[in-house]
């Protein structure tokens, strides 16, 4: 099982991958992973990323965003680094941007601020939004209604809803991103794919977090998406092929990837 796959959503230059970065991402490669595509969070994670797309750049692409639980008091000056990096040069999408509610909704409504703005950024560039929506679906879909003119586009990173709010946030014209949840026991992703478009599914791991089964528990990879196309083909009754060539022409259509 080594068809092309593409990882969507990852986080490789988190401090638990220094001790095998470089061989982490070439056991993502051997899998089929030939593309990874990372997501940025605030200031601190720019310069890893960075190094990881000269490092690997024809495997590494890196994106421009803050992340919702990255929003404070100071979110303006956050804010402002993003918005001058987009200006410096191009990145493959907008994010990790969105709304949490999880953690703490001190800042829910500078976190709506700086969402707006984020998907306006992606309108300006003409490139995909990707979305963090834990426990606030319903506040990011209104967001992304309001500013859809036809050219917004993107993926709801980690979905995780049931199946009215899969198909709204398709009408919305995004992308749902299935990652190593769906291998979870209690997962409520086996009662929603089947009634999906598979043309609307990107697969991601959002590693170091989150990881399939059987490493549950342990530090995901890039290496693991190929756990949940295998997980996914099982669910839907097709081939591997089919959903490793179908998701990654979904991405490759998403990202304006070659």
């Amino acid at each position: 099982m080594n068809e092309l796959l593409i990882d969507t959503h990852c986080h490789l230059y988190e401090e638990v991958f220094a001790p095998d970065s470089d061989a982490m991402i070439a056991r993502a490669i051997e899998a089929g992973v030939t593309k990874m595509i990372i997501q940025n969070v605030d200031e601190s994670t720019i310069q890893g990323m960075l190094d990881l797309e000269k490092k690997f750049p024809a495997n590494c692409y890196a994106t421009m965003g803050l992340h919702p639980c990255s929003v404070t008091a100071n979110y303006e000056q956050e804010l402002a680094i993003v918005t001058n990096w987009w200006a410096k040069r191009n990145f493959l999408a907008v994010g990790e941007t969105g709304l949490d509610y999880y953690w703490d909704t001190t800042f829910k409504a500078e976190q709506q601020i700086v969402f707006r703005h984020q998907l306006k950024l992606a309108k300006q560039y003409q490139v995909p939004v990707i979305i963090h929506s834990r426990n606030s679906f319903v506040d990011c879909l209104r967001l992304v209604e309001e500013e859809q003119d036809g050219t917004l586009k993107g993926v709801f990173h980690c979905f995780s809803e049931g199946l009215p709010e899969a198909k709204a946030a398709i009408a919305s014209g995004m992308y749902i991103g299935i990652g190593g949840t769906l291998t979870y026991k209690k997962s409520e992703l086996v009662n929603v794919i089947p009634h999906i478009p598979l043309s609307s599914i990107v697969l991601e791991t959002d590693a170091p977090y989150l990881p399939p089964v059987p490493y549950r528990g342990k530090r995901n990879e890039s290496s693991y998406v190929s756990l949940v196309a295998d997980s996914l083909a099982n669910l839907l009754g097709v081939s591997y092929s089919e959903i490793a060539n179908s998701t990654s022409s979904n991405a490759k259509r998403l990202f304006n990837l070659q």
